[in-house]
């Protein structure tokens, strides 16, 4: 058995969401907030293995960088980085989830036709600086700067910083579609896997929801909303709201999969009521699916631990865990 440098198990370090660029808290590094599949990288020798924020591996989905890294200078080391897929200049999400295929020859076709490329902006541990992770951002860049150089830079990108708040604000305001927002660092803190340490900065406010059930429309077998639920400390699913923002082109590719879900119970928290005012929906009853579809959904709102108003459904989540999804991502109002 392969022995890396840190556990495959290890997490990533994860961030809080904020309505702007924090100015307190020490010196901070600000990077690009990259819209992509997050990916830790473990690479001994020949071996290299890519593990999602979930903790699943991606491996076998993108044999295009595993070959890239496979064949790269650096014997062992682990980063930190997100996998991204351009086209037109912008980063595509829909190709990325396009890779979470079955088919072996699919996901080889697409490798070559849509290869991702691998924006790396933190190092973990390596042969020559040991535990990266326990050290402080300051040294951790400078050593991912050194493995950075030793790369193929056609296939990996070394995602850029500052320090900088006035530039890092600007980037917020500029963004060109191939960036998602603003990752504010402090300089002095080590890396923390699993933490939520690092503070994200999006134009929209958005969170990452586990689908605890659904509503029919009213009057058609298909689904007219669904229900949006967060894990809190101890574990229990709590509903906090719904999206009705549902596209027809997609409603009964939808409501096959939901039904296919279907179950006695989900929420293991707060559950829903009624339909909400700010629904168009007629029936209060719903139907509740086994915990396992993620949405990110935008929102404007929230007020005591629920959205305030209905949510958008923005996309679907494929590369994150249901347990992910947490009462944390929330900027209370």
């Amino acid at each position: 058995m392969t022995r890396f440098l840190l556990p495959l198990s290890t997490p990533p370090m994860e961030a809080k969401t904020a309505n702007e660029i924090p100015v307190e808290g020490g010196p901070s590094q600000y990077e690009p907030k990259w819209d992509g599949f997050r990916c830790l990288i473990f690479k001994e020798g020949d071996a290299v293995e890519l593990r999602a924020k979930s903790g699943k591996s991606l491996s076998r989905f993108f044999p295009e960088v595993v070959g890239t890294f496979r064949t790269a200078k650096p014997a062992r080391f682990v980063a930190d980085s997100e996998l991204v897929i351009e086209a037109d200049g912008r980063s595509s999400f829909e190709f990325l989830q396009m890779r979470l295929h079955p088919a072996e020859s699919r996901i080889q076709k697409l490798a070559v036709e849509t290869p991702a490329t691998t924006v790396l902006f933190d190092a973990l541990a390596s042969v020559d600086d040991g535990r990266l992770f326990e050290k402080p951002l300051g040294e951790r860049r400078p050593a991912l700067e050194a493995l950075a150089e030793m790369l193929d830079a056609g296939r990996t990108r070394l995602s850029p910083q500052t320090r900088d708040r006035d530039i890092a604000a600007l980037w917020l305001a500029e963004r060109s579609g191939r960036t998602d927002g603003i990752v504010a660092k402090q300089l002095d803190e080590p890396y923390r896997p699993g933490e939520r340490t690092m503070i994200k900065v999006k134009p929209l406010r958005s969170a990452d929801c586990v689908v605890g059930g659904f509503r029919y429309l009213r009057q058609k077998r298909g689904v007219g909303s669904l229900l949006l639920g967060l894990y809190d400390n101890q574990g229990l699913l709590h509903h906090v709201g719904f999206t009705s923002a549902l596209a027809n082109t997609d409603r009964s590719e939808l409501t096959r999969k939901l039904e296919a879900l279907k179950a006695a119970s989900s929420f293991s928290g707060r559950s829903p009521g009624g339909p909400s005012r700010w629904s168009n929906e007629r029936s209060g009853d719903w139907q509740p699916v086994k915990p396992e579809l993620v949405a990110e959904v935008r929102y404007d709102h929230v007020s005591d631990d629920r959205f305030r108003h209905g949510t958008k459904l923005l996309r679907w989540r494929p590369d994150k865990s249901p347990r992910q999804c947490t009462f944390d991502q929330l900027s209370q109002d």
